[in-house]
């Protein structure tokens, strides 16, 4: 929008604006009003305006006149602010109303389908389910699907988390870590019975821990983080970390009332 892009240029704009009216009575305090500016502001531009041949007026007093200048300053400029006003809305129109699924099966275009979480993974499918929404291209099975109108909501459980606290390497490291302990929270589940869906890990001895017990890492990087947002999807995770990260996997779980259980893995 480079017709407003100088100080003062879009004001200069509303004011050519009201004049082009030609309301006769129309004052520098009136216009002040409307353009929630003070009339010193008013009559600077004014004084400016006049200088540029956009507007005349007897004495720099009403009544003022836009001149043919002063018009086609205002067509321009308001192509210019339309133009825009049509590329941000065009965006709003299609901001959060389309998103992303992943197909279950041939998707035609214009249908109605049904959403469900699976593994923390939004899908789409022909049958009917509490959330649904129109295709909006079709799509191959296994394919990403775009959607839009979506309605309802998504069945969904929210998952827990785990979260064992490993000893500092200045307290063993790994060779202090209560092993079978970790085994058997892994083979067993969460402490509501639930199987547990991804690993996350938290520095350098988690890494280790998890390599010596054969576990595949999910989470890495920014653990607490993606551990909640994994759990806010229903899944069930067991988070290791050392020391006092114990505290960030606390604050983020807290965040989003995730249900956590801590459990101290030194032997």
């Amino acid at each position: 929008m480079k017709a407003f892009k100088k100080r003062g240029a879009l004001t200069h704009f509303q004011i050519l604006s009201e004049i082009s009216k030609q309301d006769p009575h129309l004052k520098q305090k009136d216009l002040a009003q409307k353009l929630g500016i003070t009339i010193q502001a008013v009559s600077e531009n004014i004084k400016t305006l006049i200088e540029q041949g956009y507007i005349t007026s007897k004495d720099g007093r009403s009544p003022y006149k836009i001149t043919q200048k002063g018009i086609d300053k205002v067509k321009r400029d308001a192509i210019s602010l339309r133009k825009y006003s049509d590329s941000v809305l065009e965006t709003m129109n299609h901001f959060k109303t389309i998103w992303p699924a992943i197909a279950a099966e041939d998707l035609e275009k214009g249908k109605i389908v049904g959403l469900y979480m699976e593994d923390g993974i939004l899908y789409a499918h022909k049958k009917d389910e509490s959330a649904n929404g129109i295709v909006l291209e079709s799509a191959e099975a296994g394919s990403d699907v775009a959607l839009t109108n979506l309605t309802g909501l998504i069945d969904m459980t929210v998952g827990e988390a785990t979260v064992i606290n490993l000893p500092t390497i200045k307290e063993g490291g790994s060779r202090t870590t209560d092993l079978d302990l970790i085994k058997d929270v892994y083979e067993n589940g969460t402490k509501s019975g639930a199987s547990i869906d991804k690993i996350a890990v938290a520095g350098t001895i988690s890494r280790v821990v998890a390599a010596k017990l054969g576990m595949d890492i999910d989470i890495e990087f920014a653990a607490p983080q993606g551990t909640a947002n994994a759990a806010r999807k229903g899944l069930n995770v067991l988070a290791l970390c050392v020391g006092d990260m114990t505290k960030s996997f606390v604050r983020e779980l807290e965040a989003e009332k995730i249900k956590y259980n801590i459990i101290d893995g030194r032997k």
